[in-house]
């Protein structure tokens, strides 16, 4: 699949923007028109550099407002549209985007618009230029593409063909299935762009709510499914209006738009192989070099797929790194945690509690970059790593890197654990462990003898991790874990806390034996008053939590108040509403079951929670979040 992207998707110069392009790997770019207009470059000068980053030039856009005019705009519009062509031609490009009529004065008449457009063809042929015309989903007469084609096959001339942009089509709710009965030869260029579901006007969601695929909930590989069916083999490029990623690191965006590319390519795969099973008994040879599904039919455009990982099979170690290590260890210990002895080679230690482990790493945390919104001391405790348990941690690292995931090799010596390993957005480092059946790990062996079994005591595992995400990479991060990890990102909720809405998104394994938690804060929020933490789901919690408490934990300390509430709500036993505020217990009850938790004071920029399960209850207590996020900030404004 030959991958594109508009210039207007990155922020930057031009120069910076094709710069970019060419480092993350796409083929070719779109030149928006008003990146060259307030450029320095000449076009000769844009040619010549796209040719030497190895970069196709393979549409200009946008051109506007053409079409359903009077006879005197027509004029005017054609002669604007030749001048377009003429510079084209200084750029070495020949196709040319021609949006659908948007303007109030326009004449609604196809006979109209079948007799414009033959014009415009019949010129963009005496320049050798190709126009591919697009229904914008807001257009004032032409808003649905099956029109558009329509329009086009009326004008039938070999210069004029339609564009196909998944926003223009899904966010109208179109079928995308008569696609496949386009004339490909008649597609002259293809668009790609995902959205979250939102309920607002058209345009508006256009101009700004844009993202890359996989990032929000339209059908994206149902859409690319249909047009490979239709037999279109040319590019299939990014346009993405999003007022984030504009602001956002320009080579950074790039790479994370052609991740969205390699992944969308592959759920394409996936979906003509569940949806469109052929006779044919030969394969397809992708772009990378692999053999597709043998039984599927064989379509013009390639489509490569990656290495396949099955979903993890839970954590095997989370990782907090600190200077300062005295106060993680006093508060793993009160929470019940053995320390197990110190690595043979590196400055860490490793605290169990079952099969939960946490490593503490005495190397001094580095200030996270400027750019991600997110300062931290160099000094205070925060979560460094998080490992996985996966079945082959050198296919599923392949496959991260082929995502375009930075390799993060741990040093290690003879006899000690290869840790497969990767950068999240977030800084965070993802290792790819052996999962095994019993849930024991052989590098514990690296802290003493007989520790590659779980230390007696409580049963617990790691039951969720939430890692605060960079507001201007957060939707990176969704679809980072998606297509590296497997992870199936959940419903997204808003949680209220004292200094604005935090937005919360939860990435799970279907057997939710992974719950990660990706947690937007507000922009005024830095790690002082937002922080991160790991929760760890036990047996028993009140039993735990008397153990606790008898140990000297500090509780993050709940108000009276909302036992008080949770009595109206719930309908407690006196003597249970006791017991949980005695401790300091939070409750919640849906109708699959109960969930109690509680929460510890902050070291440095991690806390710990300790949860118990009961029935089905799959959540994460979210009605008792703005209480959590209240009492935290009140207790970190008196510190």
């Amino acid at each position: 699949m030959r991958t594109g992207i508009a210039t207007v998707c990155l922020s930057g110069t031009l120069k910076e923007k094709m710069q970019a392009c060419a480092i993350a790997g796409f083929d070719g770019i779109e030149i928006f028109e008003q990146d060259l207009v307030t450029s320095p470059l000449t076009p000769e000068d844009v040619r010549k550099m796209a040719a030497d980053l190895g970069l196709t030039l393979d549409l200009y856009q946008p051109f506007r407002d053409f079409d359903s005019v009077s006879e005197d705009l027509l004029t005017a519009n054609l002669r604007r549209a030749e001048a377009k062509f003429k510079l084209m031609a200084r750029l070495g490009m020949d196709t040319i985007l021609v949006c659908s009529n948007v303007a109030t004065a326009s004449i609604d008449s196809d006979d109209l618009r079948v007799e414009q457009l033959g014009n415009l063809a019949a010129l963009a042929g005496d320049h050798g230029v190709k126009v591919a015309y697009e229904a914008l989903a807001w257009g004032k007469y032409v808003n649905d593409y099956e029109h558009a084609h329509k329009l086009v096959e009326a004008v039938d001339h070999p210069n004029l063909g339609t564009c196909l942009d998944s926003f223009h089509i899904l966010s109208r709710s179109w079928d995308t299935a008569p696609i496949e009965a386009f004339n490909p030869e008649k597609i002259f260029f293809v668009q790609v762009a995902d959205a979250p579901e939102l309920s607002m006007d058209v345009l508006s969601w256009s101009r700004h709510y844009r993202v890359f695929p996989g990032e929000g909930q339209f059908e994206l590989a149902k859409f690319m499914g249909h047009v490979v069916r239709a037999g279109y083999s040319g590019p299939v490029s990014l346009e993405i209006f999003n007022d984030v990623f504009r602001q956002s690191d320009v080579e950074r965006t790039a790479v994370d738009a052609m991740r969205s590319l390699i992944w969308l390519e592959e759920q394409s795969a996936k979906w003509l192989d569940a949806n469109a099973p052929a006779p044919s008994g030969a394969g397809i040879t992708g772009a990378a070099g692999g053999t597709q599904a043998p039984g599927r039919r064989r379509y013009p455009m390639e489509l490569a797929t990656l290495p396949q990982v099955t979903e993890p099979a839970g954590y095997n170690f989370a990782e907090v790194r600190a200077a300062d290590t005295k106060g993680l260890e006093t508060v793993l210990g009160q929470l019940g945690f053995e320390f197990n002895g110190r690595h043979r080679t590196k400055d860490v230690q490793l605290w169990s509690l079952g099969h939960a482990r946490v490593i503490i790493n005495e190397t001094a945390p580095a200030d996270r970059d400027d750019s991600t919104g997110i300062a931290t001391s160099a000094a205070a405790p925060a979560i460094a790593a998080l490992g996985f348990d996966v079945d082959s941690p050198v296919i599923a690292a392949a496959r991260a890197q082929q995502l375009k995931a930075p390799a993060v090799p741990r040093k290690s010596q003879a006899n000690e654990e290869v840790f497969q390993g990767f950068a999240a957005p977030d800084s965070t480092d993802i290792f790819l462990c052996q999962g095994t059946s019993d849930g024991t790990a052989a590098w514990t062996r690296e802290f003493g003898e007989g520790l590659e079994k779980p230390a007696a005591g409580p049963t617990a595992v790691i039951d969720h991790v939430n890692l605060a995400q960079p507001w201007q990479h957060f939707d990176e991060a969704v679809l980072f874990y998606t297509s590296a990890l497997a992870l199936e990102p959940q419903p997204f909720a808003e949680v209220p806390s004292p200094t604005g809405l935090v937005r919360s998104q939860v990435m799970a394994t279907g057997d939710r034996a992974v719950r990660l938690v990706l947690n937007l804060a507000p922009l005024n929020q830095q790690r002082k008053t937002y922080q991160e933490h790991i929760a760890f789901a036990v047996d028993d919690l009140v039993a735990t939590a008397r153990d606790c408490k008898a140990s000297g934990l500090e509780f993050l300390q709940i108000p009276a108040n909302y036992y008080e509430d949770l009595d109206a709500r719930f309908g407690l036993a006196p003597d249970f509403l006791a017991t949980l505020q005695e401790l300091n217990l939070l409750y919640d009850r849906d109708a699959d079951g109960e969930f109690l938790h509680f929460y510890t004071a902050t070291v440095g920029s991690v806390f710990f929670e300790m949860v118990e399960r009961r029935g089905a209850y799959d959540g994460y207590g979210a009605p008792n979040a703005p209480v959590r996020h209240a009492v935290q900030y009140d207790y970190l404004q008196r510190r």
